[in-house]
């Protein structure tokens, strides 16, 4: 394996961060009467406040304008067909310039495969169907949201309740979905509801995905749901009373919905990851320039051995965590099987950012527990992404089910 960034890939990337550099963190400042304090950003209710929505609005179309904010998108649904290698790369860069606390960048810029652009997902669709839509999506207009969790059906999809149930050319769908992100904003929601309850009991299938408006009737997002240190956000809940979608707006084979949905949970998860290493290179960078300048006993705090140890246990971190994402992509790239590996990675990156979270914050000593320097919020980030995309324990299980049937290429 050659582990070298092609000029392309370079490109892409140095492209990317250059975009946000001059036109999108200038934006941010501009309207820091918004974004400079959540009492500003977000309205009583949890949702964000009409401005907001129309900046990160204003920015997903001019990123699709410049031929960014599709670079992951399938070829077949317009997108440029980047590869994971290219992916884990630009993401790792972004996060990496970056670093946390800003809100017009993540999943703005460069969609989530759950929320925005070109999801995986709609590789399901009815081909006319998609076209239908195709124009609202690739050019940021439009976001999605992707309703797969419920109260009572998060880890374990095959204790969901929500129903599809046939009616002539059409499927009516009941039931609740909780933890979706970008719900109260989405124009298109991704719905996974059981179709045959039996098959679902004994984990064969019998779960469908459906591409629904959320204008029909029924759909409603009655509440958000705050995350951690937040005062609103993009998580809502959703409430599907008697929702009606026709039979060609299915994604996939019925019965089948559950390989769908990991079409997108997997391009979530290898992202994911690479925006932990990018944000865990952006708090090292900080505790080692901190660690220069700042002095105790007379001397900087970098030349006792308790800062060093810290400073060098990041660094084992985040190489393993490059690593192992790289190899993962390669894997991916190759068409070969990535199961095990995807959810080795997804769960090592997510841990691994919070070790190197708090190691940082260590360093800085007081400064830490402020937010002056972001690294408060990159705290509460890193907590955060232990959870989404399947937790730690189901990607191990995941990786032993993998061993123990003898498919965990090592």
């Amino acid at each position: 394996m050659d582990f070298d960034i092609d000029a392309d890939t370079a490109a892409i990337a140095e492209a990317v961060t250059r975009f946000i550099d001059r036109e999108v963190v200038p934006l941010e400042e501009r309207h820091r009467g918004i974004f400079g304090s959540e009492r500003t950003l977000f309205e009583p209710s949890g949702r964000y406040v009409p401005q907001a929505l129309a900046l990160r609005r204003q920015v997903r179309m001019r990123s699709a304008e410049l031929g960014y904010y599709n670079l992951f998108g399938d070829e077949a649904l317009g997108g440029a067909g980047q590869g994971a290698q290219v992916m884990a790369h630009v993401q790792e860069a972004v996060n990496h310039r970056f670093g946390p606390g800003h809100p017009l960048v993540q999943t703005v810029v460069l969609p989530s495969p759950f929320t925005n652009g070109l999801s995986p997902v709609l590789r399901h669709l009815d081909v006319g169907v998609f076209k239908r839509y195709r124009d609202g999506i690739t050019s940021g207009e439009k976001t999605l949201c992707f309703a797969l969790s419920e109260p009572d059906a998060g880890s374990d999809a095959f204790a969901m309740k929500t129903r599809a149930v046939r009616d002539g050319d059409d499927w009516i769908i009941t039931g609740t979905k909780q933890w979706i992100t970008n719900s109260p904003y989405a124009d298109h929601a991704m719905v996974f509801a059981l179709t045959d309850p039996e098959a679902a009991a004994q984990h064969k299938g019998g779960v469908t995905g459906f591409f629904v408006d959320t204008c029909a009737p029924g759909f409603s997002v009655p509440r958000i749901i705050n995350t951690v240190g937040h005062l609103g956000g993009d998580t809502g809940v959703v409430m599907l009373d008697g929702v009606r979608v026709g039979d060609d707006h299915r994604l996939g084979a019925v019965g089948r919905g559950l390989a769908v949905a990991m079409d997108g949970v997997n391009a979530g998860r290898m992202g994911m990851a690479a925006s932990c290493l990018g944000l865990a290179r952006w708090a090292l960078d900080q505790a080692v320039e901190y660690a220069k300048v700042r002095k105790t006993f007379g001397v900087p705090i970098a030349d006792h051995q308790a800062i060093q140890l810290m400073l060098a246990d990041s660094a084992i971190d985040i190489y393993a965590a490059k690593s192992m994402i790289q190899n993962c992509a390669w894997r991916i790239d190759a068409d070969r099987a990535t199961t095990a590996q995807v959810s080795m990675v997804k769960a090592f990156s997510t841990e691994m950012l919070g070790r190197v979270m708090d190691r940082s914050i260590q360093v800085h000593g007081g400064m830490g527990l402020t937010n002056e320097l972001r690294l408060e919020e990159g705290y509460r980030f890193a907590r955060v992404m232990r959870i989404p995309d399947g937790t730690g324990e189901i990607q191990r299980r995941t990786i032993a089910r993998q061993l123990l049937a003898g498919r965990a290429d090592l």
